[in-house]
């Protein structure tokens, strides 16, 4: 069993409010108390130390040595405090103490840390989020699991209730210096099928799904689309990918539409699902509000 500290909050308090002030007026000042008690404090604090944490210099009040060392030390013990404080606080009000969302990787990532930052001036600063880059299905899995609390994904397992939040946009594309591109004519799909295509592989563990067209014997299998555009971008290989990734390579005419006979677009509905259902939590709804109405569709 651990020993109980010798040196309280309220001495460690002192100590940072003294530092930060300059003075030990002003930091009774902050604190609310005489300036005999926050020397008292200080005094404390050293003497389980075994050394002085400050010294004055006029009347001003500077770090030592030890000082410098145990002030970065003792901010972190107290905004760790202060952490568990709140989150008590959260619970006791019934907001979570951790939200996880898992999210399909053809969801823009910047769209999720957008929602995140709402909340985190909307909701409980205490409740933690853990965002979870899911694939195929591994994003079913999140749900059927219960390891997620909010999902965003392609499809809306049976059992669960999903609105739509957005759609996206696939392109087949290629390098401008691919052979697909150099051949100068409508592609069919025997041509695809003798080049190397980028796929995405499944998060999932207990069933593993094919997306898209998989006539290529030749394929590159990544777990993140930013792999897929640097394949490309290396002339490996060719792949049906997100517009939103690839926005400025088109536009910079470094990646190229390959002109297939048909399916060069396709179009995928995204949904928002709440896994908990009626058991969700405050935090739970609100960062459904914020996907739903604050971020906004490409």
């Amino acid at each position: 069993m651990s020993s109980t500290p010798k040196i309280t909050l309220e001495q460690w308090a002192a100590f940072v409010a003294v530092v930060e002030e300059g003075s030990y007026a002003k930091a009774a000042d902050l604190l609310n108390k005489s300036q005999s008690t926050v020397s008292y404090a200080i005094s404390r604090l050293e003497e389980h130390l075994g050394g002085q944490v400050l010294k004055l210099n006029g009347r001003k009040a500077e770090l030592t040595d030890l000082g410098e060392v145990m002030v970065r030390k003792a901010k972190k013990l107290l905004q760790e405090a202060d952490g568990i404080e709140q989150l008590a606080e959260c619970v006791a009000r019934g907001w979570e103490s951790e939200i996880v969302i898992a999210v399909d990787v053809i969801y823009p990532v910047s769209e999720v840390l957008d929602a995140i930052a709402i909340f985190a001036k909307r909701g409980e600063a205490a409740t933690r989020i853990r965002f979870l880059e899911t694939s195929l299905s591994g994003t079913d899995e999140a749900l059927f699991q219960g390891t997620a609390d909010l999902v965003i994904a392609p499809r809306v397992p049976p059992g669960f209730i999903g609105e739509q939040l957005d759609s996206i946009d696939f392109l087949a594309v290629a390098h401008r210096d691919h052979p697909l591109v150099q051949l100068g004519r409508e592609l069919s799909l025997e041509d695809l099928a003798q080049c190397r295509q980028v796929v995405m592989r499944d998060s999932g563990i207990k069933r593993q799904q094919d997306a898209g067209w998989l006539g290529s014997e030749q394929r590159i299998t990544v777990s993140h689309f930013s792999t897929s555009v640097e394949i490309i971008r290396r002339k490996m290989g060719y792949a049906w990918l997100p517009t939103g990734y690839i926005q400025s390579e088109i536009e910079a005419g470094e990646f190229v539409p390959l002109p297939l006979q048909q399916g060069q677009r396709r179009t995928l509905n995204l949904f928002l699902i709440n896994a908990r259902g009626d058991r969700a939590g405050p935090g739970v709804k609100l960062m459904m509000e914020i996907f739903l109405q604050k971020v906004k569709p490409r």
